[in-house]
């Protein structure tokens, strides 16, 4: 992996713009969704921190200057790139450290979902009647870095985990988890996940629905993706380390990220 000085790169987040998000966020979830809950920009506050402090660490002097202008400044950035407000949007933003930094938003149409699937699964059972997500376990480990705690356009590893995983489109309904060389789960390719919290045994408990959910902690290398923020903050998961050897196959978990929300997945330890 080069160091953090010796490779050229931009700091990137991708969100989604979604129309009928105000009205899903008022109806299901008033009181747990974050601020400002009128926006059609999915999570729009938690992706301005992410690029912040991205920003700060790689110590891009002009683009934390034009990321802190705050909300209204990044939400009037995002709007001159939207097409056509009626329809949803993938926005993939894209910020460099020059003068007069700015953002460049890559805008796709986005793939339609459930709306409800961009709330949290405790808020709503919608998701439980998609069909799962395929999850396989790298092969290889990946060496945390700065370019795994902060999202960048520094992603070789995780392509390379993809095809290592028979993944060769991203229409395609699975994920692979990053493995650090520990052997403890990082985080998939393009999303949070988040298991079964394990028992003192190491043992997924698949009865005590009380004990949740459990994502992996920051410290085994992985990015602080924005649905990984809210679902920590409204209670759906807790950190807890996730040893890759304990993956059972046909275990069943949740994945998320910014552009999709939440969606149901199932893991796959030997593929066809």
């Amino acid at each position: 992996m080069a160091s953090d000085s010796s490779q050229s790169f931009q700091i990137i987040s991708s969100l989604r713009y979604d129309p009928s998000l105000p009205a899903v966020v008022a109806q299901h979830a008033a009181h747990s969704y974050p601020e400002p809950r009128p926006t059609p920009y999915y999570l729009l506050p938690y992706h301005l921190d992410r690029l912040i402090n991205a920003a700060r660490h790689f110590n891009w002097h002009h683009a934390v200057q034009f990321l802190e202008q705050g909300l209204e400044g990044f939400t009037s950035a995002l709007d001159s790139f939207i097409p056509d407000r009626t329809k949803p949007w993938r926005l993939r933003t894209v910020i460099e450290d020059k003068p007069g930094a700015g953002l460049t938003v890559d805008v796709n149409p986005a793939a339609p979902i459930d709306p409800l699937q961009l709330l949290l699964p405790f808020a709503t059972d919608a998701a439980q009647q998609s069909t799962p997500w395929r999850i396989y376990v790298d092969t290889q480990p990946t060496i945390p870095s700065a370019f795994t705690t902060h999202k960048t356009t520094a992603r070789e590893y995780y392509t390379a985990a993809r095809h290592r995983a028979g993944i060769m489109s991203p229409q395609d309904q699975a994920e692979v988890l990053v493995v650090n060389p520990a052997g403890e789960v990082m985080e998939g390719s393009i999303t949070t996940p988040y298991f079964r919290r394990r028992g003192s045994s190491g043992n997924q408990d698949n009865h005590d629905n009380h004990l949740g959910w459990t994502t992996p902690p920051l410290s085994c290398g992985g990015n602080a993706g924005t649905t990984r923020r809210y679902a920590l903050a409204q209670g759906f998961c807790a950190e807890q380390v996730v040893p890759a050897s304990e993956l059972v196959d046909g275990e069943r978990c949740w994945i998320s990220n910014g552009v999709r929300g939440f969606m149901r997945g199932v893991v796959v330890r030997q593929q066809a």
